[in-house]
């Protein structure tokens, strides 16, 4: 089997008004300029511009990145925090807090 050369980006940007976007990519520098050049009025970044990169993963695989993608895109706030800091613990922390608080919301 052949083994693919291209390389997919998860990534997340910080919009201007402090929100996150994350995103898949294959070609991250274009992306980032999409998102802050990009003239379509319906994207969630075109009225929060400029994006700045925070933090970029990479994939070889494009389902691997889009299940990432999904997986971050369903996080908390702080826990995309923790992940662009690279603080494991943290992250380690806010995953068996929220499974915790799943857990008694049922009882």
């Amino acid at each position: 089997m052949l083994r693919s050369l291209t390389s997919y980006y998860v990534y997340i940007v910080e919009c201007s008004d402090k929100s996150y976007y994350t995103g898949v990519t294959n070609n991250i520098d274009r992306r980032i300029w999409e998102h802050n050049n990009d003239e379509d009025s319906k994207h969630y970044t075109y009225n929060r511009r400029p994006v700045i990169l925070k933090y970029l993963e990479s994939f070889q695989n494009i389902d691997s990145a889009i299940v990432r993608e999904k997986q971050i895109k369903g996080w908390t706030r702080k826990k995309k925090e923790a992940l662009m800091r690279g603080d494991e613990n943290e992250l380690f922390r806010l995953a068996r807090g929220r499974r915790g608080y799943m857990k008694n919301k049922k009882k």
